[in-house]
């Protein structure tokens, strides 16, 4: 029998499930986004990670309220 797998981006082990490096190393080299499509865009793919990220609602505040409607599109030192 298989003792660990990777799937959907985890590694499932006997004892527990883990984030897959590989997919941490892809989220770190995404360019910064330029758009609202892009905000959301990359939230989805780190939300999807969120419950191996610490504070994540709080670090990803910033990000979210991009999305608000009428926000203004500034990137800047907070997102």
């Amino acid at each position: 029998m298989v003792q660990q797998g990777i799937v959907l981006g985890h590694i499932i082990f006997k004892n527990g499930i883990e984030l897959d490096k590989a997919m941490v190393e892809l989220i770190v080299k995404l360019p910064p986004p330029t758009n609202v499509k892009g905000i959301s865009q990359f939230l989805g793919h780190v939300g999807f990670y969120r419950r191996f990220i610490k504070d994540f609602p709080k670090i990803s505040k910033p990000l979210y309220e991009l999305l608000v409607k009428d926000a203004k599109f500034v990137w800047d030192e907070k997102c």
